[in-house]
């Protein structure tokens, strides 16, 4: 199985499925002598961690990382640091009805197509518990890149949508709900229709969107490697992700060049920020922001039609502990691709300036 690598310099490969023994990762290309905060990444997997509140997956793991290599007396060796997260709560058995029948629009049925063999318990690599290791990677590129500031938050659930923008809003309130969105009223409204989605055995989905703050002009690597085509693929890589806009998005396409141009300032900066803090492939110096479309969970815990192994259409319903939607969790996974990306393309900046 190819594709379990990100990066180019600063590059992580993650290990490890749902119900194994343990996730995990290493990652190579970190600088030596950079002095890491172990709180603070154990701090980002509690955010992603499950069961941390009444509108997620109630699998209790303590998601607690262990580095093994490339950290020696709180500093970076400039080695590959490897670490694992074990599995301590697995329930395997909550999956035995699924495996000689495929779930829609989950990943049994392609991966049992290309490998000829899967691991149908909770999804086995195609699982979004891999996300874990890139989390423990994202903190870590987080570090390297200092002043830099990523916030992501949940912007919609469903039909609910924040009216305000970035600008507006004070985006540390995120964390202090459950849904992590930056509006308390909303956050609540936001709250109940998961519960009310959860009792109906149904699921929902959103949009978290992200807001990156004093990056410095000149990261990005054109023609091929634009930044805003690397975050693209960095975002479309997490599970459930059905969508990706940064800038105007979408909404440009609305309006004409001469209102969709940003204007210049005489030091470099512009007056309007219509392209998300990248031009031509390069960061300009102004905040980078963008949203990542996130469906809803494929799991129903509700009596459906599907097909097993035969081809025959069988009756199924998910058991297990599953989220009713994943935005309120995906929040630090977004942050963490996003600090993965700016992180090789930081360290490329200085290759290319050699």
């Amino acid at each position: 199985m190819a594709g379990n690598s990100f990066g180019t310099i600063f590059k992580v490969t993650t290990f490890g499925e749902s119900h194994g023994e343990a996730l995990g990762g290493i990652i190579d290309g970190c600088p030596a002598g950079l002095e890491v905060d172990l709180s603070l990444v154990q701090y980002d997997l509690d955010r992603r961690k499950p069961g941390q509140s009444a509108i997620v997956t109630q699998r209790k793991e303590p998601d607690e990382v262990k580095f093994l290599s490339g950290i020696f007396e709180g500093k970076t060796t400039g080695t590959s640091i490897g670490f694992i997260i074990e599995n301590t709560n697995q329930k395997s058995h909550d999956y035995s009805h699924i495996k000689d029948s495929y779930r829609p629009s989950h990943a049994d049925f392609t991966y049992d197509q290309k490998y000829g063999f899967r691991d149908y318990r909770g999804g086995g690599r195609s699982s979004a518990r891999e996300t874990a290791s890139r989390v423990v990677a994202g903190a870590i590129a987080k570090q390297l890149l200092k002043n830099i500031k990523i916030n992501a938050f949940v912007s919609s659930v469903g039909s609910l949508h924040l009216a305000k923008n970035h600008e507006e809003l004070d985006l540390a309130v995120a964390e202090t709900n459950a849904v992590r969105c930056p509006d308390s009223e909303m956050a609540l409204k936001m709250e109940n229709y998961i519960k009310d989605i959860r009792k109906q055995g149904d699921t929902i989905g959103g949009v978290v969107s992200c807001v990156i703050k004093n990056v410095p002009v000149g990261l990005g690597e054109p023609v091929f490697d634009k930044l805003h085509a690397e975050l693209g693929k960095a975002m479309l890589s997490i599970n459930a992700v059905k969508g990706f806009e940064y800038g105007s998005g979408f909404k440009g396409t609305e309006m004409k060049g001469s209102e969709h141009n940003d204007k210049f300032n005489t030091d470099g900066t512009t007056r309007t920020n219509y392209s998300g803090g990248i031009q031509g492939g390069i960061s300009n110096g102004m905040d980078i922001y963008f949203r990542v479309a996130f469906k809803p969970v494929a799991t129903l815990i509700q009596s459906y039609e599907t097909i097993d192994k035969e081809g025959n259409i069988v009756k199924m319903q998910g058991k297990g502990r599953h989220d009713p939607c994943v935005v309120p969790r995906a929040v630090p996974i977004v942050e963490a691709m996003a600090a993965l990306v700016l992180a090789d393309n930081f360290l490329l900046n200085k290759v290319s300036k050699i």
